[in-house]
């Protein structure tokens, strides 16, 4: 356990994220024993322009110019700054000398800003936990001299095209010079491994309380005119994470399934010939509190992922909230989903996919139910930093055994 520390995050998310990071429940759990200070990423001039009228950005503007304060206490031991600082918007540019030299200019003037605030605070020896962020934070271990690096990676963000010209690059020589790596699947705790020996899987907390089935009373009802057995997917639907070609081979051999999708669409989907089917239904996106009733009506919940560069190391934390209200889940076998072997049934082609959805529409009892709830109740954020704990004391303690 660490205690008493001084922590410093930075990372791809705010603390004002609309969309949940892992970053902001990790800080607060780091928060229950260390101070913290959540460093929320700078704006570059890009992004600034680009995006000027949205409220958070316009809020960001307002601190720049001094209108509201750049650093606001947010919780107990937690501090949130916004840097008083613009970068250089850099991706785009090809030559890497180039890159490098404005890259080393942005991270100067991203360390001023913070080493201020850390002075302000007193915080001493820090520990710095970099969410991710591969670039805006790729020399603060040296400018901000710290104690203990930690980087963190929770998505292969390299495969991403935003990180296509210098991500590769930038992300393993990041992984060479932390202190250690923690990783929320096997799969990037492996690719990390080939840089750096201190690399290890952490897992993943998820904030479950939502996904409780004790808490549903009735049905939606939409959903609920909806014959069973009702096979279901809640989340974004997206052609690039989602087998379009494997639901709609399973939605036209088994007629007697109907195959319900809770959220927003893409282009891909909307177009798709799923739309035209009579067993397939588009409930659309839902207000979040409403998620945990949807997700009761399933009779069988899928995540039937494509496998690629993208997906193959993604945590799957719609696993866990699915595991959480007891469904059983039939999802696609990638390294991400090792640990879930034993609570769910997992495929590797469209006829496997439909062979396992029947197996559990039999099997499921409420025995199995509650072995998948008491499973899912495990992945607490404050089992995840234990382990995060546990990694960067298994690293110190070497290093003072050398």
């Amino acid at each position: 356990m660490i205690r008493g520390r001084d922590i410093v995050i930075t990372g791809l998310q705010g603390w004002d994220s609309d969309i949940g990071s892992n970053s902001v429940n990790i800080a607060q759990e780091f928060a229950r024993d260390n101070r913290v200070l959540f460093v929320n990423y700078p704006l570059d001039r890009l992004t600034r322009w680009r995006r000027r009228n949205e409220p958070r950005i316009k809020k960001r503007i307002d601190i720049l110019k001094g209108r509201e304060p750049a650093l606001e206490k947010v919780a107990e031991n937690i501090w949130n700054l916004n840097p008083t600082v613009i970068l250089e918007s850099i991706n785009q540019l090809g030559p890497k000398p180039l890159f490098n030299y404005l890259n080393k200019v942005n991270n100067r003037r991203y360390a001023r800003t913070i080493s201020k605030t850390i002075d302000e605070l007193g915080f001493k020896d820090i520990i710095l936990f970099d969410d991710s962020d591969m670039y805006r934070s790729f020399y603060l271990k040296e400018l901000l001299n710290t104690h203990t690096f930690i980087y963190y990676i929770r998505d292969n963000m390299i495969a991403t095209d935003y990180y296509r010209k210098h991500g590769a690059r930038m992300d393993s020589a990041l992984i060479r010079k932390a202190d250690v790596v923690v990783t929320n699947s096997v799969y990037l705790a492996n690719y990390a491994g080939r840089f750096n020996q201190h690399s290890y899987a952490v897992g993943q907390g998820c904030d479950l309380e939502l996904f409780n089935p004790e808490t549903v009373t009735k049905l939606p009802d939409d959903i609920k005119q909806i014959p069973s057995p009702r096979i279901g997917y809640m989340g974004s639907l997206r052609s690039i994470r989602l087998d379009i070609e494997k639901l709609k081979y399973a939605a036209t051999q088994k007629t007697d399934w109907n195959f319900v999708f809770v959220g927003p669409e893409d282009n891909d989907f909307k177009q798709s010939k799923l739309h035209g089917m009579k067993n397939v239904y588009f409930l659309g996106a839902k207000q979040e509190e409403w998620l945990p009733a949807y997700v009761a009506a399933f009779d069988v919940a899928i995540n039937p992922q494509k496998v690629n560069e993208i997906t193959i190391g993604n945590y799957p934390r719609k696993v866990d909230e699915y595991l959480a209200m007891g469904k059983p889940v039939v999802a696609t076998r990638t390294d991400a989903m090792i640990p879930f072997n034993e609570y769910t049934y997992q495929t590797e082609n469209k006829e496997d996919f439909i062979q396992k959805i029947g197996q559990a529409l039999k099997e499921n009892n409420p025995k199995l139910e509650q072995q998948r709830k008491k499973f899912a109740e495990t992945h607490t954020w404050e089992n995840n930093v234990k382990a995060i704990y546990e990694a960067v004391e298994r690293v110190w303690n070497k290093s003072k055994n050398e």
